[in-house]
């Protein structure tokens, strides 16, 4: 060759050193992108997901923008630190953030042999780098913008932290697919156990899932994800990590898994928003008071909520025994011919109303609810409509009457395919709006043993209306106990009439009900509509003494250095809130027991075996739509609501519609599972409720119902049974005063 191609080809060479060396130094300038400084990299920090805790400080969900759960050097086990060398960067301890052996070998199979399988040359030094700081898309020199600085930051890495320190972060930042990053949530997440209980094999799994998470998950490629682990495996035993006989013992081992889902995929996720919501207020204040922003989804805060994880699988077990039932004979119901020509009406109406064209073209994969599983199916949209019509839902809220913690929330049946929450939900309460209506008339002067009429009633002004009982009785009268206790619906109306519009919606107000009670007849059958919550807080009133208690979810919340910032406990004991006063909860509380122990929610006692100091309110709303059972004990309130989403779905008679038959179970088996657990009983219903005071056991002294005297019967042939039912209270109260009089005064 001529000295003259030499001089070219090194004036070729040395121009590319140089415009190598200022492509490099631009790089190190910033001029791609900033460079994270050694101070910067000593104060890096993950966004780290937000702990929840039960009760028991059993870790129930998360909070995340990455959903990661950092881990120190004392719950790093050294076979996953072994695991993770020997597969992934073997000269670690060697090396200075770039292993200039392994980067050529890379590149000539690459180049040369064309071996895409050949990895790509990246140090875990160099892999931290990209998973801390990402990398941006440069257009055509990306790749070597990104792979330069990737060198440059791990040569700083390496210069400033130590190579523990740097395998720590590393196993703290690395996806593992399913929207999990750090090995503790790919621990928690695939073996329901943490980082430090980790077995061999096990962290073999997690370090083999790195290579390609999706391809090497344990639960969707279980063959693949065994052959990859005894990869790992016998990588540790070439570098000298284990021995041969402990590698293939380990290599001969099934792939077991332990797959858990906390939170949001679990029937947690109706409890888990509401604490969220609640938390973020709490933040807000906690701001607004020291200045401090913290951030519910990246800085590793730990809330401790009230949740009781056993009453929360009995509620939730409750669900499954009966309401696995109950669908399967509603499901029957539409499923006869004049049941399927109804449904068939309700659907089309409804796919009207949504604006949805039934197509067969508009086929989508769907999760599929069923009380056997949960399914992924092929469904149109109508017919994915049609399915969600005839679902059962239901609701179940449980709260400490005094303190207002809620024990058990399970706000639907499921929460990934039905997350509307049931908890929040209004629905006409039914009869179970009673107990208020009673109470308003206790705290109005009225006696308990007031007796009210049961005769059929006009009332002029609403024509084609008249209030009937549920079994069609009449005659005679009922004391306000046998009436409440047997729900029965004139003297329920007749005691409004007594009572008033103004005392009632007052009493409503102050219970802390957020819709406005309408003035008419009806509502003295409960067409009010609320929701589970706020007769949750109501009914705690009958339990506590008058005070209506506003549900809570959070005790305190801790920064992620494990400081308290919230505390609840700090705030002074609530005697705010009296809605009632001592006397009436008490009466109220009587007449409730007496609807558990002889009158419509008796099946708690005859049915399942309930022996628990408890007080309960069924209601049944029209045409069978939604049921109710609102019962409390000494510790304990309990409220349950079943319907389908629309009111034309339901039941067509009451031998499955009632909220005896469909609402009342859910609390009886709940509460039959808590009976069974002396921990749980003891908790809640050791104290009993406190015996009656002997002046109030005199003023509920009376028969439930009597008949009329001859001389009532003779008068009655002269008075009308007619009643017009917007006279003012001030007119109708001293002739209906004289009518219903205490039983003592006759």
């Amino acid at each position: 060759m001529r000295k003259k191609h030499w001089r070219f080809i090194l004036l070729v060479l040395a121009a590319l050193f140089l415009v190598k060396g200022a492509f490099v130094f631009s790089v190190y300038l910033g001029a791609w992108g900033s460079i994270p400084g050694g101070e910067e990299l000593r104060q890096v920090r993950n966004a780290t997901a937000t702990l929840v805790l039960s009760s028991e400080e059993e870790l129930i969900g998360k909070y995340f923008s990455e959903n990661r759960t950092n881990i120190d050097s004392h719950q790093l086990p050294e076979h996953l630190s072994a695991a993770l060398v020997a597969t992934e960067d073997r000269r670690f301890h060697s090396h200075r953030g770039f292993d200039t052996r392994s980067f050529i070998r890379v590149l000539l199979k690459n180049v040369l042999f064309n071996d895409r399988g050949a990895g790509g040359g990246s140090t875990i030094s160099q892999q931290l780098a990209k998973n801390l700081f990402g990398r941006a898309d440069h257009g055509t020199p990306g790749i070597f913008v990104n792979k330069t600085r990737e060198i440059i930051i791990a040569r700083r890495i390496e210069n400033t932290l130590s190579k523990e320190e740097i395998l720590l972060l590393y196993l703290n930042t690395v996806p593992f697919g399913e929207n999990l990053y750090g090995v503790e949530s790919a621990a928690n997440r695939f073996f329901s156990k943490a980082t430090g209980q980790l077995r061999i094999e096990e962290s073999a799994v997690l370090v083999g899932m790195l290579k390609a998470n999706t391809s090497y998950n344990p639960r969707l490629f279980p063959d693949r994800s065994r052959s990859r682990r005894n990869t790992v495996l016998y990588l540790m035993m070439q570098q000298g990590f284990i021995g041969a006989e402990e590698a293939d013992s380990l290599a001969s081992l099934p792939l077991e898994i332990n797959y858990s889902v906390i939170g949001a995929g679990s029937n947690l996720g109706y409890f888990l928003d509401h604490v969220k919501s609640e938390a973020r207020g709490i933040l807000i204040d906690y701001a607004d008071t020291t200045g401090e922003i913290l951030d519910l989804d990246s800085d590793g805060l730990t809330i401790g909520t009230t949740l009781n994880m056993k009453l929360q699988e009995f509620a939730y077990e409750s669900f499954r025994e009966h309401l696995s039932v109950m669908q399967d004979l509603l499901d029957a119901q539409y499923r006869t011919a004049a049941g399927s020509r109804q449904f068939d009406g309700i659907a089309e109406r409804e796919l009207r109303k949504a604006g949805i064209e039934a197509r067969v073209d508009d086929v989508r994969l769907m999760r599929v609810f069923d009380w056997d599983g949960p399914y992924m199916d092929s469904l149109s949209v109508a017919d994915s409509l049609r399915h969600a019509l005839g679902l059962l839902h239901a609701g179940l809220l449980a709260i400490d009457p005094h303190s207002g913690a809620i024990e058990a929330y399970a706000g639907g049946i499921d929460y990934i395919s039905n997350p509307y929450n049931q908890i929040t939900a209004r629905r006409q309460l039914a009869s179970a709006f009673k107990p208020i209506l009673f109470a308003a008339a206790l705290e109005d002067g009225i006696e308990p043993c007031t007796y009210l009429d049961n005769d059929s009633l006009i009332i002029t002004d609403y024509p084609g209306y008249s209030p009937a009982n549920h079994d069609r009785s009449l005659g005679g009268r009922w004391s306000m106990a046998g009436a409440l206790s047997y729900s029965m619906n004139i003297p329920a109306f007749n005691l409004f009439l007594l009572t008033g519009y103004e005392s009632v919606a007052s009493l409503w107000k102050d219970m802390g009900f957020s819709r406005s009670l309408q003035n008419l007849p009806s509502l003295a059958m409960g067409t009010a509509e609320a929701s589970i919550w706020e007769v949750a807080s109501a009914y705690s009133a009958f339990a506590n003494g008058g005070y209506a208690r506003e549900p809570y979810t959070i005790e305190y919340i801790a920064d992620a250095d494990g400081r308290i910032i919230y505390n609840r406990g700090d705030s002074a004991e609530d005697h705010s809130g009296k809605v009632i006063s001592d006397e009436t909860g008490m009466i109220i509380r009587h007449m409730l027991e007496m609807a558990v122990n002889k009158g419509t929610a008796s099946a708690i006692r005859t049915r399942f075996g309930v022996q628990l100091p408890v007080a309960a309110k069924t209601g049944t709303s029209q045409n069978y739509s939604d049921a109710w059972l609102a019962s409390f004990g000494p510790g304990l309130v309990i409220v349950s609501r079943v319907g389908a989403s629309i009111p034309a779905v339901g039941f067509d008679h009451g031998h499955y519609g009632s909220a005896s038959a469909l609402a009342l179970p859910i609390v009886g088996i709940t509460l039959g599972k808590m009976q069974g657990d002396p921990g749980i009983s003891e908790r809640y219903f050791a104290d009993g409720f406190p015996a009656l005071p002997a002046h109030i056991a005199a003023m509920i002294d009376c028969p439930d119902h009597i008949e009329r005297r001859r001389i009532e019967r003779f008068f009655d042939l002269f008075r009308s049974s007619e009643v017009t039912f917007d006279k003012e209270k001030e007119e109708s109260s001293s002739w209906l005063r004289r009518i219903f009089k205490s039983d003592r005064d006759r």
